[in-house]
């Protein structure tokens, strides 16, 4: 058991995550299970208001950066969008976060702080799991900041004219970004451990523009 333990860290914490949230969504006749046994897909229609969405579109374009990895810059050609974090003071946002917060039933103090994301004609994020690889030299700075990252919770806000679909490559759907739409999806299986079937791409943008926000979950306190 210690072995185990030591091999898959954060799992008992990713597995209650997992039970907790699981069976709070399961009574919300809001929520539409993506069906696959793969990975635990969840989306919400109309979370967000029109309003709300071209409010946030206009804070990412206030903070946006060209996007970052731990192990690749941008130059490297695998994300090319542009990202920054929102102001998770501001009365706004708080109020979007808490929204989530609640919908999920995780404590406020595991979630990272709202990342907005916009996508130009051309740019992409390559197929990529959201849960952090243990075995690679961030682990040790991402575990003191709060561990493990265990749900996902990400939020179209406008329509694209041709492209920028998600898409679980493992499970096999694209998901077309529709404004307010809410997708939330369990990093890990039932049992704790990191689930390779979340991996997913935000394919490239054809025509348009694509903004979305989104909001991660630890396993502990998010430093």
């Amino acid at each position: 058991m210690t072995a185990k333990q030591d091999i898959i860290p954060d799992q008992d914490a990713l597995k209650r995550a997992g039970e907790e949230v699981r069976t709070r969504l399961a009574a919300d006749p809001g929520a539409y299970k993506v069906d696959t046994d793969k990975a635990e897909i969840f989306a919400f229609g109309d979370f967000l208001t029109s309003a709300e969405c071209v409010r946030l579109c206009m804070m990412i374009d206030a903070t946006a950066k060209p996007s970052t990895l731990h192990e690749q810059d941008y130059s490297s050609g695998f994300r090319t969008s542009y990202s920054g974090d929102l102001d998770p003071y501001d009365p706004f946002v708080m109020g979007i976060s808490r929204r989530i917060d609640d919908l999920l039933g995780l404590n406020p103090e595991w979630g990272e702080t709202i990342q907005g994301q916009r996508y130009l004609p051309g740019q992409q994020f390559k197929p990529h799991n959201d849960w952090f690889y243990t075995t690679e030299k961030y682990w040790e700075l991402e575990r003191k900041r709060g561990g493990q990252r265990s749900w996902t919770a990400m939020a179209f806000l406008n329509d694209v004219e041709e492209g920028g679909e998600t898409h679980f490559t493992n499970v096999g759907i694209k998901i077309q970004p529709r404004p307010g739409v809410l997708m939330v999806w369990n990093n890990a299986l039932p049992d704790g451990t990191p689930n390779e079937d979340t991996i997913h791409a935000g394919t490239p943008v054809v025509k348009g523009i694509k903004y979305v926000i989104t909001k991660w979950y630890r396993t502990r306190k998010w430093r």
